[in-house]
């Protein structure tokens, strides 16, 4: 399923809609995937379940974060070598990062599994919901590995010129993620079991695609042979440190919103409870749609960018990031007006009017959205400075954002606004962010390459 797509020559804007349209649509059903489970978990278990998913939710988004960190590194690493006719390291290098990346996870992960209550009890978790999350993670985290492996697959295939079939791994785990919750809560009558196991059995099919695509010699990029030599172990340690380099910010964003939702968990369940955490865990499923609309704006650019950079082709590049721009803010203002309008139905998908946990929710989603804009502008920011090989202010900025504003307006505005300052949060630490990145365009701008 290639595209015919030339990433030195082709037409700027004519490159950049081949990439988005099909990567957009691809994140759109990944964040459906995410979101059904909400759906389903809410209106067929209950508020508590909801609540209980959102507690684990943060070791979801460290998978995730080191899928996207071997899959923005090897793929930056591998645009360079590939506009520079080493098509060979170009495959060592995505071969490496697949297979580090799934070692490294099935270890975490397996210790994870050994004390999984001691971790649902670190992560926030109540009396009341620790049941409910411990049932979740023994049902969900074994299988995390596949999810990590379509995370990262999705930037080789669509580096290799595949975007369509990019979205189709997107789209099939998620239809039947979709077909499979409803089946095991509402006809089984599994509960978390189902729930989890729905999501699982997504992530593997999507696996699966990714690995026979890569398994193809037809394609340019796909797996080759890996060697044990002294030598070939010193390389791969190498690469991969250069990897993780560049694609660390990638996995920082996603511990950022992992850093979230575990200090939001905290800061809500001390002012309003349970209920509260089920309030947030609907801001924090509806999230992800804004994120991976955003993240498919900035995995579009990425290849163009890194492409014509290790080319050397400067005007290319300062196309291809303004483009990216522009599209990520006007996404922002219509996030932001729909969130506005629709608060209550967005609510409604979830839970019904019943919980109490609704109304706190409706009343704190305008406010939760209100940061959209600056975030558009941060997330495409990031990855343009990872993109052209600039890792260090991809670093200072996705860790002020992520980190230290986010921790210190989630525990601080709070004392000043009460409530509406746990919704404020994250908009304010996403502003502060935004005046970072301005700061370093303005008084640190380098030339790209060449």
């Amino acid at each position: 399923m290639k595209d015919c797509i030339d990433f030195g020559s082709m037409e700027i804007p004519r490159l950049f809609r081949k990439l988005l349209i099909p990567t957009v649509l691809g994140m759109v059903f990944s964040a459906v995937f995410v979101i059904t489970d909400g759906i389903f978990v809410g209106k067929g278990i209950g508020s508590d379940a909801l609540a209980a998913v959102n507690i684990t939710a943060p070791l979801f988004l460290i998978n995730t974060g080191v899928g996207l960190m071997f899959g923005v590194g090897a793929s930056v690493v591998a645009s360079i070598h590939l506009s520079q006719g080493k098509v060979k390291t170009a495959r060592i290098n995505v071969t490496q990062a697949v297979a580090v990346s799934s070692l490294l996870l099935a270890i975490l992960w397996g210790v994870v599994c050994m004390f999984a209550p001691q971790v649902a009890v670190l992560l926030g978790s109540s009396e009341r919901l620790l049941p409910l999350a411990v049932e979740y993670m023994y049902w969900s985290v074994p299988f995390f590995i596949f999810s990590a492996l379509l995370s990262s697959g999705m930037f080789f295939v669509r580096l290799d010129g595949s975007p369509v079939y990019a979205m189709i791994c997107n789209a099939i785990p998620a239809v039947i993620n979709i077909v499979l919750d409803y089946v095991f809560i509402f006809i089984c009558g599994w509960g978390m079991l189902g729930a989890a196991l729905a999501t699982s059995l997504g992530y593997i099919i999507g696996a699966a695609m990714i690995l026979v695509y890569l398994g193809r010699k037809k394609n340019v990029l796909h797996f080759c042979p890996i060697k044990w030599s002294k030598k070939s172990r010193q390389l791969t340690r190498r690469n991969v440190k250069y990897m993780c380099r560049l694609g660390l910010s990638t996995f920082l964003c996603e511990a950022a919103i992992a850093s979230m939702m575990f200090a939001g968990n905290y800061v809500f369940i001390a002012y309003l409870g349970e209920d509260g955490v089920a309030a947030f865990s609907i801001a924090c499923y509806f999230f992800p749609i804004i994120f991976m609309v955003y993240n498919a704006i900035g995995q579009s650019a990425q290849p163009i960018l890194s492409y014509n950079f290790g080319a050397g082709y400067a005007g290319r590049v300062r196309s291809a990031f303004r483009l990216a721009l522009v599209t990520a803010v006007s996404c922002g203002v219509v996030f932001l007006a729909l969130t506005a309008l629709f608060n209550h139905q967005i609510v409604g998908m979830f839970i019904d009017r019943s919980y109490p946990a609704y109304d706190i929710a409706v009343a704190g989603l305008p406010l939760f959205a209100s940061g959209f804009i600056f975030f558009a502008v941060n997330i495409v920011s990031i990855g343009y400075f990872q993109s052209v090989e600039r890792a260090r202010p991809a670093m200072l900025v996705t860790v002020l954002r992520g980190f230290v504003f986010m921790v210190i307006c989630l525990f601080g505005l709070p004392l000043l606004l009460k409530v509406p300052g746990i919704w404020l949060a994250v908009p304010l630490a996403e502003a502060l962010t935004f005046l970072v990145i301005t700061t370093i365009y303005w008084r640190k701008r380098q030339p790209v390459h060449g």
